[in-house]
């Protein structure tokens, strides 16, 4: 299983879109990720033998996204990520409140 399709799984008990970074539909509340900072972190005779994975989750909605702001990251830490930021935004161009994770 891919990487995107393990958080893309982890994250549907949510009940709204999960997609890898763009979603086009019709839905006001959905959920974008992406990956960023992918580094090696094991190494043995000059091979990585593994490596770190770092996503950064956007909430995206029209309302209030306390409560799905609260399960996602519970999904998420359930899943095995670490969280090591987070922040709150408002699109004023589009009217849309923007939740941030940052997890490896």
């Amino acid at each position: 299983m891919s990487l995107n399709s393990f958080i893309i799984s982890k994250l549907t008990p949510t009940n709204v879109p999960v997609r890898w970074q763009k979603y086009t539909g019709p839905q006001t509340t959905y959920i974008t990720f992406f990956g960023y900072n992918e580094q090696g972190v094991l190494f043995g005779d000059d091979v990585e033998l593994a490596a770190r994975h770092s996503i950064q989750v956007d909430i995206w909605s029209l309302d209030d996204y306390t409560d799905l702001a609260k399960q996602t990251k519970e999904l998420l830490l359930a899943a095995g990520f670490v969280r090591n930021s987070g922040g709150e935004f408002y699109e004023d161009d589009t009217k849309v409140h923007h939740k941030v994770y940052r997890f490896y």
